[in-house]
């Protein structure tokens, strides 16, 4: 290598070291100045995969961390998933409710889809007012508000007055404004490509 090459390739390396100092100084100051410790509320909404996945993904994390965990799934009811597979295996850490009875274009039967959310919220209503639930999962409960099946100020006003130390995560798309609003962390799951649009039918360890 000669000098003029040493001498531009150090100058690079300088360059990109003073740069990251910069970057690990201004996220030391963000991290210094998040001093609140609090549960937080998590909405995962969007049109894209991946919204209940997350949420199942915090919940193995809160289970790794000994946390007492709770799971009331308001749609996915009607087939089984391989994450209930996985998570009823942590019985005594874990209270998961399957109360949904599948897709409402599969039930067809409005009336009934209303008294499955409403038996769903019964139970999620109960671990947001117990404070031995440190982390609930509320597992498509989106679409259960969008449909109207359950009240949106309902359930803020729990979500408002649960715990202050329990985290929350609510998955489905449509998140409704006034959740939107509510909520501490938000991610909207936008479609890019999905195989379901090639004509691949869902597979198990993917959607199942």
């Amino acid at each position: 290598m000669s000098d003029e090459s040493h001498s531009e390739e150090s100058a690079a390396d300088a360059h990109h070291r003073e740069r990251m100092q910069r970057k690990k100084e201004l996220i030391d100051r963000r991290i210094a100045r998040a001093t609140i410790e609090r549960g937080v509320l998590v909405v995962n909404t969007g049109n894209g995969k991946g919204k209940s996945s997350s949420g199942f993904g915090m919940l193995a994390r809160a289970l790794g961390h000994g946390f007492h965990c709770g799971v009331v799934q308001f749609i996915k009811g009607s087939f089984s998933t391989g994450e209930e597979a996985f998570f009823r295996r942590f019985s005594d850490e874990l209270d998961y409710h399957v109360m949904g009875e599948g897709y409402t274009w599969e039930t067809q039967d409005k009336a009934r889809d209303i008294r499955a959310a409403e038996a769903a919220w019964q139970i999620a209503a109960g671990m947001l007012a117990d404070p031995q639930y440190d982390f609930v999962l509320l597992d498509e409960l989106n679409i259960a508000l969008v449909k109207g099946y359950i009240d949106v100020e309902k359930v803020c006003d729990a979500l408002r007055a649960r715990p202050p130390q329990q985290h929350v995560v609510v998955t489905g798309r449509g998140a409704p404004d006034a959740l939107v609003e509510l909520a501490d962390t938000v991610t909207e799951m936008r479609v890019v490509k999905h195989a379901f649009q090639a004509g691949i039918r869902a597979q198990k360890g993917i959607e199942l």
